[in-house]
């Protein structure tokens, strides 16, 4: 591409700013300016092309704030163009037209990737990747230049503000074509930068392999600092565009995260950047859950349900290799540093303790978790990795000396609540893998019912102990699981299907659970500082801001649980026909307030004459069993009363036969 040059004098300059100015003032009034579109395009193109030899008496810093004027415009009238009224978008539109058209100026804008004022480039990034979107959105064309510049920044560009600009900017476009209706140009995207994206990675990760003697830590190299901060972000759009691409299509730059993800633990453990190993750990989390792209995807232009054949395949080998690392030490480590916000480090406490950093450990957590469920899965693995109960010792052992207070406790099942308590769906999460993982240990073990109880809580992950936790933290509310029942932002309903199928063949294990672990023991301090505290997002959770839904369509097909209670033995080789795809409901269930009201209709809640029914030996075991029977049985009636009404947004009835079915055993 040819640098074009233009000369501007003093006087020039400041009508050239004066110009931009009013035309930026009158953009922001939603107006047009008095200046013709073919002169506003022509200042435009004057101040993005670059300066002449002869321009060296004009400040270099004036320069500079004439690009950056351009630049920015061009990037406001591109993304904001359908925003604006009709006369206002006519007049950009014509703007745009000239400068692309007949000014070829994306040429000079991809140019100043080059910059090496890093605000001009970053600028400069903004300014592509809204007009590439524009391009795509008017034409249905990707600019060739733009995917030319970052082909060869991918190939061979030294680590600097240009391949910074191209990371940035390819990262944007990804994102926006990812939440709109391009799957097809989404495809050619990826398609076209394919070889030079993993050429790229296979240089950021050239020297971070296998062997921990020759591993070297790329964010200690100051040339790459910047570089590898924008990569994660970047890694996780291209393995949310496998999920959109089609069956056909499964390019090796989509499986990026799942090839280099041994370079990606030695990062998170080893990175002299807390906020690298956070990025990176977090990519990876959502990588082996399948959330990728969830926090900016739109419904309509992204769906997890769309999974490739080769997924099954990758994930095994994402699991396999966090597994692998976990048997050779990777979690110890991990240095997990205190949470911290814009005010600086935040203190909680009478002691001024610094509070533990849990979005690293619940993201660290989960991703162990879902790899050893994987692994069980499959009951194959060409890896050489410790057992299923052995990892999760491990885990404990990390989140113990993360957590100061859980050094307290005995009850190991703690920690699933001490780590998750603020973050509801990644708690759903981890208590479905720990549900999945035990039924098959139980499945593989010989051990009694009871001891294999007792051995799943020296590991942690006796799955009535969670369920309690999880009642006890909510305070027995059964409106509240209610919320989670209807949400869509938590895999509770598929977690409780399961959970229920068990509870209702082993009742009596819960009950001596619930013996055990009573709301006088003494942890439960504890765990209201941690949990009790985290639950201040339920809150939020009321009919009106329940999702806008679909009329006919069902949340979930319950089909095995149709059967007869003693067929109810619970196999993970059940089709997941929970999970959340289907979650698009009926609008006409949710009319303003009326499942508040009925909610709030009285019911029989009075702990009172449930306790006075009890015996006066054993009470504070006896209350728990009796508040956790009570909430089972008040979440029963509220559902029946609103599926009776018409009101519940999908069909209930299988839910309510479990619900049923645990009644009984009470």
């Amino acid at each position: 591409m040819e640098r074009k040059r233009r000369s501007i004098d003093g006087s020039t300059l400041e009508q050239h700013l004066d110009c931009l100015a009013d035309v930026y003032r009158c953009f922001l009034r939603e107006s047009c300016p008095s200046q013709s579109a073919a002169v506003v395009a022509s200042v435009i193109f004057s101040g993005v092309c670059a300066p002449d030899d002869d321009t060296h008496h004009v400040p270099a810093q004036h320069i500079q704030e004439l690009t950056c004027c351009c630049l920015t415009l061009v990037e406001k009238m591109t993304s904001n163009l359908t925003y604006q009224p009709p006369q206002v978008s006519s007049y950009c539109s014509m703007i745009l037209s000239t400068l692309f058209r007949d000014m070829d100026v994306m040429s000079q804008l991809v140019l100043h990737f080059q910059n090496k004022e890093q605000i001009i480039a970053h600028l400069a990034a903004k300014s592509v990747s809204a007009s590439v979107f524009y391009h795509i959105h008017t034409s249905g064309m990707v600019p060739p230049v733009w995917l030319r510049s970052c082909v060869q920044a991918f190939h061979s560009s030294t680590p600097g503000f240009e391949l910074d600009a191209c990371l940035w900017s390819l990262t944007e476009v990804l994102k926006k074509l990812l939440k709109g209706p391009h799957q097809e140009i989404l495809r050619e995207v990826v398609a076209a930068l394919d070889s030079s994206l993993c050429a790229l990675c296979s240089r950021f990760f050239a020297k971070n392999r296998t062997s921990t003697q020759s591993l070297v830590d790329v964010t200690e190299d100051d040339h790459w600092k910047t570089s590898f901060c924008l990569l994660p972000d970047l890694l996780e759009v291209l393995t949310a565009s496998s999920f959109i691409t089609g069956a056909g299509v499964y390019l090796k730059s989509q499986r990026l995260a799942i090839l280099h993800s041994s370079a990606l633990l030695y990062t998170i453990s080893c990175s002299s950047w807390y906020c690298v190993k956070k990025q990176v750990v977090l990519l990876l989390k959502r990588a082996v859950l399948q959330k990728a792209g969830e926090d900016w995807a739109l419904e309509e232009g992204f769906s997890i349900g769309l999974k490739h054949e080769n997924l099954s395949s990758d994930l095994i080998v994402l699991a396999d290799t966090v597994l692998s690392a976990v048997a050779a030490n990777w979690l110890q480590s991990i240095q997990v540093e205190s949470a911290s916000f814009f005010g600086g480090t935040r203190y909680v406490g009478h002691n001024r303790e610094q509070k533990e950093d849990f979005v690293i450990l619940r993201a660290v957590s989960l991703l162990l978790l879902r790899s050893i469920k994987l692994r069980m899965q499959t009951g194959n693995s060409s890896a050489h990795v410790d057992s299923p109960l052995q990892h999760l010792h491990k885990l404990w052992e990390f989140v113990r000396s993360c957590i100061v207070h859980l050094s307290e406790t005995t009850h190991i099942c703690l920690w699933v609540s001490a780590v998750f308590a603020e973050q509801d769906d990644d708690m759903m999460e981890a208590a479905k893998d720990l549900l999945s993982i035990f039924l098959h240990h139980r499945m593989s073990s010989t051990l009694e019912e009871s001891d294999l109880l007792e051995a799943a809580c020296a590991s942690g992950f006796n799955p009535h102990c969670h369920f309690l936790f999880l009642l006890q933290s909510v305070s027995f509310d059964h409106s509240i699981l209610l919320d989670f029942l209807i949400s869509t932002e938590t895999c509770f309903l598929e977690y409780f299907v399961r959970y229920l199928k068990y509870l209702t063949v082993y009742w009596q294990d819960f009950t001596s659970v619930c013996r055990r672990v009573s709301m006088s023991d003494t942890h439960l301090g504890f765990m209201r500082s941690y949990v009790c505290s985290g639950r201040s997002d339920i809150s939020a959770l009321t009919p009106n801001n329940w999702p806008q839904m679909e009329k006919g369509c069902r949340l979930v097909e319950y089909d095995s649980s149709e059967s007869d209670q003693e067929n109810t033995d619970i196999s993970e080789d059940e089709p997941e026909m929970l999970m959340c795809q289907n979650r698009r409901l009926t609008a006409s269930c949710f009319k303003q307030g009326i499942i508040r009201q009925q909610i709030k209709q009285p019911q029989r809640r009075s702990l009172n004459s449930v306790s006075s029914q009890q015996t006066s030996a054993n009470i504070a075991g006896c209350e728990t069993l009796a508040r956790a029977v009570l909430c089972f049985s008040e979440l029963k009636d509220v559902v029946t009363r609103l599926h009776t009404k018409k009101l519940f947004p999908y069909n209930p009835s299988s839910l309510l036969k479990l619900l049923a079915q645990v009644q009984k055993c009470s």
